[in-house]
This record gives C-alpha cells, sequence and structure tokens, in this order.
C-alpha cells in the first residue's frame, strides 16, 4: 500500500512538469490511470479535467447573458406564484407534480445514455422494473386506474373492482414516463455530437472518428471483428443516408449510438437532423418495442410460464422457486394494503437492492476514468505540439 502511495505520488509530481518532460516520463499509457491500478494519479487527472470542465461550462454560461436573465425571470415569477395563495394553487400544483415527475424519467434517461459506453443501465433497473410493476398490477387490480396518490411512488388497487385491462390500456398508462425517459436518452447522446462538431471545426479528429477511419483505409485483405465491422457499418449508414440512417440507429437498440453522434458532428450534420432523428428513433420507436416487450413478458399468463420454468432449473429450481413465488405474492399483497410497512422483504428483492448499488458505484468509477484518462491524453497531445 505505501509502494502505491509512493508510486502514485511520483508519478503526479511528474505529472505536473509535463510541459518538460519526455512522454517516456509519462504512465505507460491511459489503460493505467485507473482508480484500482493508479488511484491517486486518477483522482488527480479526474479533479483537473472536473475543474477544466466547471471553467467551460461557466465561461459558455457567460455568453448566454440574455438567457440566464430570462431563466431568472421565469423562476422568479413561479417561486412568486408558488407563495401566493389564489385559485391558480391547483394548476401550480398539477406543474410542480409533472415537472417533478418528468424531470425524475428524463435525468435517468440522460444518464442511461451519457457517458460514451458508460452510462447507468437505468432501463434495467428503473424504467424496466416499473413498466414491470404496473403491468403485473394492472393484471392483478384489472384496472390502471390506481389511487393517486400514491401513484406513481406506490401502486394500490382502487376498492372498485376494475373492468379488466388490455396491452394497450397499460401501454397508455405509461405513455408519458416512457417517453421522458427516451427524451432523456436522446439528450443524453448529444456531448458525443457537439464534441466531434467542435473537433472538425478546429481541425482536430475525435479519437473515436480516427479509430474508424483508419479500419476503413485498412480493411481490404484483412480481418475486420464484429465490433469493428458494425462501427463501420453505422458510420457508411449515417454518411450515405442521413436522416433516415440516423432513425434507424437511434431505434434500434445497439450500444455502438456513440458512433453515431460522433460520425454526424464529424460530418457537420445539422442539429435538428440529428437530434430530431434521434429524438423520434429512442422516444417514440425504441421506447415503444422495448415498453412492448415487457408488458408482454410479464402479462399475467407469462409469469406463471415463468415460475415453472425456474421450478424446471437443475439443481437450483426448486430452492429458488419458493422465494419467487413468495416474492410475487408479495407484491400482490402490497397492491390491496393501505399500509405497506408490515410486508415482509425477502432476499429476492434485497439482492436487487444490492445490484442496482453496485451499478450504480460502477457508473461514478467509470465516469472518474474516463474523465482523467481524457485529461491525460490531452496532456500528452499538448506536450507533443510543443
Amino acid at each position: 500500500m505505501m509502494n502505491m502511495k509512493k508510486r502514485d505520488k511520483k508519478v503526479i509530481k511528474s505529472s505536473s512538469n509535463l510541459m518538460q518532460t519526455n512522454k517516456s516520463d509519462t504512465i505507460a499509457s491511459c489503460s493505467d490511470i485507473v482508480l484500482w491500478k493508479s488511484p491517486l494519479v486518477t483522482l488527480y487527472y479526474f479533479v483537473k479535467e472536473s475543474h477544466r470542465f466547471a471553467l467551460k461550462c461557466w465561461s459558455q454560461l457567460v455568453a448566454l447573458k440574455q438567457h440566464l436573465l430570462f431563466l431568472l425571470i421565469l423562476m422568479v415569477l413561479g417561486l412568486f406564484l408558488n407563495i401566493t395563495n389564489g385559485s391558480h394553487q391547483k394548476l401550480i400544483d398539477i406543474l410542480k407534480k409533472n415537472t417533478s415527475r418528468f424531470s425524475y424519467w428524463i435525468g435517468l434517461g440522460i444518464l442511461s445514455s451519457v457517458g460514451l459506453g458508460t452510462g447507468l443501465h437505468t432501463f434495467l433497473l428503473y424504467l424496466g422494473p416499473h413498466i414491470a410493476e404496473v403491468t403485473l398490477a394492472a393484471y392483478e387490480c384489472q384496472t390502471v386506474d390506481f389511487l393517486e396518490p400514491p401513484y406513481p411512488d406506490d401502486i394500490i388497487c382502487p376498492e372498485e373492482e376494475g373492468l379488466g385491462v388490455s396491452v394497450w390500456s397499460i401501454m397508455s398508462k405509461l405513455r408519458w414516463a416512457c417517453c421522458m425517459w427516451g427524451v432523456g436518452t436522446a439528450i443524453g447522446e448529444l456531448p458525443p455530437y457537439f464534441m466531434a462538431r467542435a473537433s472538425r471545426l478546429s481541425g482536430l479528429i475525435d479519437d473515436e472518428e480516427a479509430e474508424v477511419e483508419a479500419i476503413l483505409a485498412g480493411k481490404k485483405g484483412s480481418k475486420i471483428s464484429p465490433v469493428d465491422r458494425s462501427k463501420v457499418f453505422i458510420h457508411n449508414l449515417i454518411h450515405k443516408v442521413g436522416f433516415l440512417g440516423i432513425l434507424l440507429c437511434a431505434s434500434i437498440p445497439n450500444p455502438l449510438f456513440d458512433l453515431a453522434g460522433i460520425t454526424c458532428g464529424h460530418f457537420l450534420v445539422p442539429f435538428w437532423t440529428f437530434f430530431g432523428a434521434t429524438l423520434i428513433g429512442k422516444a417514440i420507436i425504441k421506447m415503444h418495442i422495448q415498453k412492448l416487450f415487457v408488458i408482454i413478458a410479464f402479462s399475467e399468463k407469462h409469469v406463471d410460464q415463468v415460475v415453472n420454468l425456474v421450478e424446471n432449473i437443475p439443481y437450483i429450481g426448486p430452492s429458488i422457486k419458493k422465494p419467487f413465488e413468495e416474492y410475487l405474492a408479495n407484491q400482490k399483497l402490497k397492491l390491496h394494503a393501505s399500509d405497506t410497512s408490515t410486508l415482509e422483504h425477502n432476499w429476492l428483492s434485497w439482492t436487487f437492492e444490492k445490484i442496482v448499488l453496485i451499478m450504480i458505484g460502477y457508473f461514478v468509477i467509470s465516469i472518474i476514468n474516463s474523465m482523467a484518462q481524457n485529461h491525460y491524453k490531452r496532456s500528452i497531445k499538448d506536450n507533443r505540439k510543443q
């Protein structure tokens, strides 16, 4: 441990004199700048990159003085209306509730797609379970008119017996949450677009774009991996087809859509062409595909089939089936209970909570590593120029 701290201090000291040293005096490669190899160095570069990012954001905000003044006036006006009694308070309460709800899903959508492949998988952690919960509740209550409040924080069946539900009624109930999450994912794709656009206008080439160009230049007569082949396909599709190509890439779930934003920025595709196609593809087309898939998968008929499949898993099936059935039964009890604090939590829900915490921790660590590596690469480039 002491040796690691000494090594980190030595590298930090050498990095502060980066402009006067050779490349051989710095860390061998970006792969070494991770928290589990060089924690102090990684945190040092992360702080430097965060400081640079904060200064850049501040300079951009200062350049938008008129817009900031307009937003400030709106905030003061909204605060005044909020603290003033009157008939408008009902409208204010509706706006506050919807703004909070929409902001929650938009924020989760942004976290899901931001970070060049290191985004937090909020569909699997939040939106997917929410769709599944609403689907299970709809079939149990035989209606989607849940008591509100507490919906959407908690789901409780109304006292009146429902007349039945359909897939379309469940989709309608989930429309706004899913669309707002899709809007957030579209917004999260903007950083790669703006970075590549700024690099092109400044005469530089983004690392991802340079990688694709290298693949294109040497692809004849050489073997290409499936991932590289996918990158080339997306690059050519967007470059040749334009709006429809972006729409197609955004509508189909794929982990390489960051490359679409980089390609659009590199070829100076107009902002509204890129964002419009991305918004339609992610918030409307792809979102409805994913939502429909989860609703069908968690319909009453298919859940019973899943329970039977779990039982047939060799060796561990019978031992898993019981807690799985208890979990489903507990969820159904919650739908009819006005007080859910007395309901027991089994190990499945406990395990899922811990998985969520682990994935959030991985997301934070990946962001720190990525920002630290970006600062290191920028320092190397500046050193070479001199």
